[in-house]
């Protein structure tokens, strides 16, 4: 039997573009909480409740039936009207939502008694109008002004934030359906019911919403056409045009089909250069905003299943590049962003998020990423294109990053309101001596050294291709060294580790940290070192049984619960088994997709939370929730992505014309068949399973011979 573990406290959360909105399983918000609708970073409904003659209603169940659209299911307790008593469970309450921009709200009241009944039903709708991150964070303050009017005639009730030039506005229209006019006093719109035996009354509320200079429109029909929307059918396309998989595995397969849903769901509509292109968000309900780590690792993990999300991606962070010095953001020349926010706090810069750039590892994955979606695609346009993005990401590695000229990338922080820490574990506390001592001051991370690693040599192929070849061979110089200097610097014989970082001082931080595996990923472990490294990470301290741990659990400073210092990570356990594979430990790579294929299944609808308790399995366990993880979140719905990747060593190279695969499927997953995998504008279907201890493939669809088993090393060595 599996259990199916809720993460975090039950809510109900629906979103579409940059609306969300997050309730009860009653589908109320109550005050105080964290719950509520939020448009473009702010808070535009803080509490939410119904009444039926000022009594609350029972939950019977309620839960979303869609990324974007819920459903609530209450009854009555017995409570007095004009006419006398009504029952217990007489009355049944269906609230519907649907978001699409704006959101349609469906009030259902059936009279299942046998008598009439009259009774007065009230809607509580309030707003604070906080902006995200202090509503995040408890301290939320008033700053501007919020004014209301109701308009009878009209049905319509406007709420309104003014802060000098910031505004932000929640109209709510009440006159379509069944019964009287709506009244609107005391914080509350009014409906008089008056409902005979077996009679529904129906109502609908349609929230608009805007931002001072635009109106978003809500959907127009209810809830029962919600599957019709616009927004229904992208997804629906998404679905149709994306990697499609089928295997005897129903945990796999549930756990990557949802992968496709939520990343379906993350897509933000954002202007491109000159055009709308979709990039994944974050997650939800706190990240539905433009990152620069976090959409570009989502890009990577989704490129064999949707590789346009890179284009996109790549497009509008090369339009947020930084042009400028601006010790308040940390932005120099070159940096690719962190950070994109569009709330009051942003808006008055009373925070750096304008962007904000605090982030180490963005610009080197910006290449990173440009490289895998030209090899995915071969659109040569494409590098031509983002090449003068890609040369100030260069140039921002050599001059910026290297802080002080030693070789190695530093991050630290020049803003007030900067982030200690600029790596993807980017708490406060993620980086700390073994002792437990928090490293401060500049920091060189071991993966970061990585990323640039990778990105020269990716961009070295690039410039190969646009008959560069000089600056080619400097990047694979350059890149040669680092590899040496790397080797040198963070190994260290007496415990047969790479150090976690360098600090300040460059002395080795020998903390056991899950981010030496991401060195594996980007190539810059030393190949006979490779074994031992992976050997560390699969000890008991560090490989939990649902995934290999943030931080050892030997380390003064684990704590299986906290954010980055012991919790297991979906995102990036799929890097550190890509990295295995890439040195050919494929059995270690294919335990670690099973370990987090394993614990997908039990979340509810197999869908991965951005993070869970770093606890250790055993026979009788089941991964344990963290509190506020988001879900869904990109980068853990894309891990089942790059966990197939990593088992059949594929690998596009859209450029020659071919698709490399090295399969080693593992007992656990005996087929898998791959449907309208892309290469370029080629599509294949390919058939693998295995035959004793082989694995074997078959082109059901496609070019036979653009399909070619090659050692997924080989690839790499052959492109370095």
């Amino acid at each position: 039997m599996v259990f199916k573990v809720q993460v975090g406290p039950a809510l109900i959360a629906i979103h579409q573009g940059q609306t969300v909105l997050v309730t009860d399983p009653d589908g109320q918000v109550k005050l105080p909480s964290k719950h509520g609708m939020y448009f473009r970073d702010t808070r535009v409904i803080s509490a939410w409740a119904i009444y039926a003659n000022g009594e609350p209603w029972d939950l019977l169940n309620g839960g979303a039936i869609s990324a974007h659209a819920a459903r609530i299911y209450q009854t009555n307790h017995a409570f007095m009207s004009e006419d006398g008593a009504i029952p217990a469970r007489s009355l049944g309450l269906l609230i519907g939502r649907h978001v699409e921009g704006g959101m349609h709200e469906d009030i259902d009241v059936t009279n299942n008694g046998r008598t009439v009944v009259r009774f007065n039903l009230e809607i509580v709708i309030r707003a604070d109008f906080a902006d995200i991150f202090e509503v995040k964070s408890d301290a939320i303050v008033r700053r501007g002004c919020i004014t209301t009017s109701w308009s009878g005639k009209r049905q319509m009730l406007r709420v309104t934030y003014r802060n000098k030039d910031f505004c932000r506005e929640v109209v709510v229209h009440a006159g379509k359906g069944d019964g009287g006019p709506a009244l609107s006093a005391n914080g509350r719109l009014s409906f008089e019911i008056a409902l005979k035996a077996g009679e529904t009354w129906h109502r609908c509320l349609i929230y608009e919403l805007a931002d001072g200079k635009k109106r978003v429109q809500a959907p127009g029909k209810c809830i029962d056409s919600s599957a019709m929307t616009r927004h229904a059918g992208e997804i629906s396309k998404w679905q149709r045009t994306v990697l499609k998989i089928t295997t005897s595995n129903e945990e796999f397969y549930r756990c990557y089909n949802q992968g496709v849903l939520d990343m379906a769901a993350l897509r933000l509509l954002l202007k491109g250069t000159d055009r709308m292109v979709f990039v994944p968000a974050a997650g939800l309900p706190w990240f539905v905003a433009l990152f620069g780590r976090d959409t570009l690792i989502a890009s990577l993990q989704t490129m064999i299943v949707y590789p346009e999300f890179a284009a996109g991606a790549l497009e509008v962070l090369g339009q947020y590049q930084a042009t400028e010095h601006d010790d308040y953001r940390d932005a120099e020349p070159g940096k690719i962003l962190h950070e994109l926010r569009y709330g009051e706090l942003a808006h008055f810069k009373l925070i750096p998020h304008t962007p904000y750039y605090g982030t180490a590892d963005a610009t080197p994955l910006y290449l990173v990423a440009l490289h895998a979606a030209w090899r995915a695609t071969g659109d040569r346009e494409l590098i031509e294109r983002q090449l003068p993005n890609a040369e100030a990401c260069l140039t921002w590695i050599e001059k910026y990053g290297d802080r002080d000229g030693d070789g190695f990338q530093e991050y630290q922080t020049r803003s007030e309101a900067g982030y200690e820490n600029m790596s993807w574990k980017d708490s406060g506390d993620a980086v700390m001596y073994p002792d437990g001592t928090p490293v401060s001051g500049p920091k060189a991370l071991c993966e970061l050294q990585g990323y640039v690693y990778d990105a020269w040599l990716r961009m070295a192929e690039i410039y190969d291709e646009l008959g560069n070849k000089r600056r080619a061979n400097a990047l694979r110089i350059k890149a040669a060294e680092l590899f040496k200097k790397f080797n040198d610097a963070f190994w260290d014989e007496g415990s047969g580790f790479y150090a976690y970082a360098l600090d300040g001082q460059k002395k080795k931080v020998m903390s056991v940290a899950s981010n030496v595996g991401q060195c594996l990923w980007s190539g810059i472990i030393e190949p006979r070192r490779a074994g031992i490294v992976i050997k560390r990470l699969m000890r008991k301290d560090m490989w939990s049984g649902w995934g290999i741990r943030t931080l050892s659990a030997d380390h003064p400073s684990f704590n299986p619960y906290n954010y980055q210092t012991g919790a297991v990570w979906p995102h990036d356990n799929s890097l550190i088994a890509l990295g295995m594979r890439r040195y050919g430990f494929a059995s270690e790579a294919a335990m670690v997709a099973r370990d987090i294929s394993g614990a997908a299944r039990h979340f509810l609808l197999n869908q991965l939370p951005e993070l869970y308790a770093g606890l250790q399995r055993d026979g009788a366990s089941f991964p344990v929730q963290y509190l506020g993880a988001n879900v869904p979140q990109a980068w853990a719905a894309g891990a089942p992505f790059m966990l197939l990747q990593a088992m059949l060593g594929l690998q596009q190279d859209a450029p020659r014309g071919k698709l490399y695969v090295d399969p080693a499927l593992p007992d656990w997953l005996p087929d898998v068949t791959l449907i309208d995998l892309r290469l370029g504008r080629a599509r294949f279907d390919i058939r693998f399973w295995r035959d004793g201890k082989e694995t074997l493939f078959k082109v059901t669809k496609g070019k036979r011979n653009a399909v070619e088993r090659m050692r997924h090393r080989d690839v790499w060595k052959r492109d370095q």
